[in-house]
């Protein structure tokens, strides 16, 4: 918390405070997340979920996916202008968002994928802003990414869209615009296959740990395209859906 509000770059985690194991990970993001409340107000609206897929995992050394805190302040309607000065790194991950539109409490036994769409009020296009105090911050391994608040920066959210099953989220072609020239193309395959993948692996890793998720959280569900983009302060940043819709942010 300090490093984020100096701010400044930490080049390595080494003393005896980094934490050993995915528990205390989770439980570094846990305290960051209260300071990170305590300082700029708000509240925890969600969750983020990263490293689902493939080409994210090797570039940040890490072997499954992790989560982090979607927080009200943090969370912008499209189109965003942002201070670029706010990040340390400024990664644009376009990604589908979830609304949930009943409850998923935890259980003894896992939810089924079907289960978890069902719970499903409406989905919308997004932009993730990643960020880290860590310097080089795609070494550190999953143990450091997950105290980091899962690299969280902030969310960038379009229109939300009720009637998504008229729509192959898996297939549907997501382009990534950088001041009006294409960047690259990907699709929801990317996101373990499914974005629906991801987030039933969310539901069951919360329901692992005796918590669930609620009617009206938001979840953004992982990166669909296989190349992260580190934004420029003045570039206009545009993730396509197609049909579903598009997202914008500005620095």
């Amino acid at each position: 918390m300090q490093a984020r509000l100096t701010p400044r770059r930490l080049l390595d985690w080494s003393d005896d405070t980094r934490p050993e194991n995915f528990i205390e990970a989770y439980g570094v993001q846990d305290l960051f997340v209260e300071r990170l409340l305590a300082h700029y107000g708000g509240r925890t609206v969600g969750y983020k979920i990263a490293c689902t897929n493939e080409a994210a995992q090797r570039d940040l050394h890490v072997d499954g996916p992790f989560s982090g805190r979607l927080l009200s302040e943090f969370v912008y309607d499209s189109p965003a202008q942002l201070d670029p000065d706010d990040f340390f790194i400024r990664v644009i991950e376009p990604e589908y968002g979830v609304e949930l539109g009943q409850d998923l409490p935890p259980r003894s036994t896992p939810y089924s994928r079907q289960e978890v769409a069902d719970a499903v009020g409406a989905i919308m296009p997004t932009i993730e802003i990643v960020d880290s105090r860590f310097e080089p911050w795609t070494t550190m391994g999953a143990i450091t990414l997950i105290a980091d608040q899962a690299v969280h920066g902030a969310w960038v959210i379009g229109e939300r869209v009720t009637n998504w099953r008229d729509f192959d989220l898996a297939t549907q072609e997501i382009s990534l615009w950088v001041d009006g020239e294409l960047n690259q193309t990907g699709s929801g395959a990317a996101v373990l296959g499914h974005p629906f993948n991801s987030l039933t692996w969310l539901v069951n890793a919360l329901s692992d740990k005796g918590e669930g998720l609620k009617a009206g959280d938001l979840v953004t569900t992982g990166i669909c395209v296989d190349k992260i983009y580190y934004a420029n302060p003045g570039e206009v940043i545009k993730a396509d859906f197609g049909p579903i819709g598009s997202v914008t942010v500005s620095f």
